[in-house]
């Protein structure tokens, strides 16, 4: 069976087709395509308060397109969630009402803490230590959401507005920095070995980059030396010998600074990198919502 998922983010949108099978009683999740379309809103948004008509069309138009897609594709279930930018927008509500009307899709306004919540719902944790503790890092355009997991279970979640879009724009409040890194100091002191699960698609990127292969895990130094060879390319040179999307070359580097500043204040010396997100995670709980029905069904 095949589940469609739309995350509509601060910087960029994407449409998830993932086809779901059982291995060994087991669901096995394999991605058949995604699709991303740059239309940032957090740009609108973090600088004048609402969404424009003009990125409001051009969003609209390519949920057009999804919503066709998602018809062709005759797929088992589909979700559309928006995160920070529409949170904030001041008229996220009205965009969203048209986006029903004009292509067809119902789209879920989500809190940071079910941003968080749908991330986490990879399940990656089974993948993991269980002796170890995991802080899950998923950095996006207008937001940063963080959950810790310890000892089986998710001990503390919080989400802070600070997003690679709001960063380049210089819109990030100055105490909201320092509420993350106390937020950090004050859950995971005490809490020994830490190790970080990244999300989001600039870790994935840079993860790329590093050429890594045998391990999922990034150290501290290695993404620190990423990092370092990034701010020494100018934007274009970025794109042009970095082969870097233009939409992904500006925003990778605020990532970056997110990912080792988080790391630094809860001492993590590595990050595992699974290339999962948003969309998985809501492809997961469609699944689950679907297997739980039948099971109802069939008593």
């Amino acid at each position: 069976m095949v589940f469609a998922a739309i995350d509509i983010g601060s910087n960029a949108m994407r449409l998830l087709f993932c086809r779901v099978y059982m291995v060994d009683g087991k669901p096995h999740f394999s991605k058949e395509e995604l699709i991303r379309m740059p239309i940032r809103l957090g740009e609108d948004v973090f600088l004048h308060g609402k969404i424009s008509d003009q990125k409001a069309t051009r969003l609209i138009t390519a949920l057009k397109g999804f919503a066709e897609l998602i018809k062709a594709y005759g797929v088992e279930g589909h979700r559309a969630v928006a995160t920070s930018a529409m949170r904030d927008a001041s008229n996220g509500l009205q965009i969203i009402e048209r986006i029903n009307a004009e292509a067809g899709i119902t789209v879920e306004i989500i809190d940071g803490k079910n941003e968080a919540a749908l991330v986490f719902s990879n399940h990656i944790e089974e993948l993991l230590n269980p002796k170890y503790a995991y802080l899950y890092i998923d950095v996006g355009g207008g937001s940063t959401e963080l959950t810790l997991y310890y000892d089986n279970k998710v001990i503390a979640a919080k989400s802070f507005n600070v997003g690679t879009v709001r960063m380049l724009l210089d819109k990030i409040d100055k105490d909201e920095w320092e509420e993350m890194k106390a937020w950090l100091k004050r859950n995971t002191v005490g809490i020994h070995p830490l190790s970080a699960i990244g999300s989001g698609g600039n870790i994935n990127k840079i993860f790329k980059m590093s050429g890594k292969k045998e391990t999922k895990h990034l150290s501290y130094e290695k993404l620190k030396g990423i990092y370092e060879m990034l701010c020494s390319y100018t934007y274009k040179e970025r794109i042009e010998r970095l082969d870097l999307k233009p939409d992904r070359a500006d925003v990778i580097i605020p990532a970056a600074k997110i990912f080792l500043s988080v790391m630094k204040n809860a001492a993590i010396e590595k990050v595992f990198v699974p290339q999962v997100g948003l969309s998985d995670g809501l492809v997961h709980q469609m699944h689950e919502a679907h297997m739980n029905k039948q099971k109802t069904e069939t008593i």
